[in-house]
């Protein structure tokens, strides 16, 4: 399979390119590093890289920026940060990418645990991640070509003890687990699906 990892050098994007490297090519892309880049709070680059990498099989998206901060002192710019980044990026990259991925191909974007289990200063994030997965439920229903797409949701990671402190009573989850949902999501035959990894 030709398969699209975005985030490719990022906490999960760099696990999940080296498992799928194994036995399938994989063209990596970040907003500076990879194979090719791409900025996804920008519909025009979405557009350029989608021309550059042609045809695929799969996209992986473990990309996208959002807000992390109190309530009281919340602006709108501030919650755009995740409406623009994580949220219409990785809308973005599948309202573009669906004229360009084969038949019976497939979408993986990431959300979150704080769609379901908030926490104090997580409101932006929270939002967003349930958008995507409501986003996902309801492409699954009438995206063409037999087309799957599916969200992974992760808690904390393992590998960033710097977020313990926010996530307090929350088990973190080992990387492995992560990477696993990744690999059901692109090679197994879910469609409309939240893989949930907490």
């Amino acid at each position: 399979m030709k398969i699209i990892v975005v985030g490719a050098t990022g906490t999960i994007g760099k696990h999940i390119t080296a498992a799928l490297q194994k036995e399938h090519e994989v063209i990596t892309a970040g907003s500076k590093s990879g194979d090719l880049q791409v900025d996804i709070t920008s519909p025009e680059s979405i557009e350029r890289f989608y021309e550059q990498a042609g045809k695929f099989d799969a996209l992986v998206s473990a990309t996208g920026s959002a807000y992390f901060g109190p309530l009281n002192t919340m602006k709108d710019s501030d919650f755009r940060v995740g409406i623009n980044s994580k949220l219409m990026g990785q809308v973005n990259l599948v309202l573009t990418g669906q004229h360009y991925v084969n038949h019976k191909g497939s979408f993986t974007l990431t959300s979150g645990i704080l769609s379901e289990d908030p926490i104090v200063l997580g409101a932006n994030l929270s939002a967003v991640n349930g958008a995507i997965n409501s986003f996902v439920k309801s492409v699954a229903v009438e995206i063409d070509n037999g087309v799957r797409i599916n969200a992974v949701s992760p808690g904390v990671f393992e590998e960033s003890p710097d977020y313990f402190p926010y996530f307090a009573g929350h088990i973190p989850v080992k990387m492995d687990r992560v990477t696993q949902a990744y690999i059901k999501s692109v090679l197994g035959a879910l469609t409309g699906q939240v893989i949930e990894v907490y």
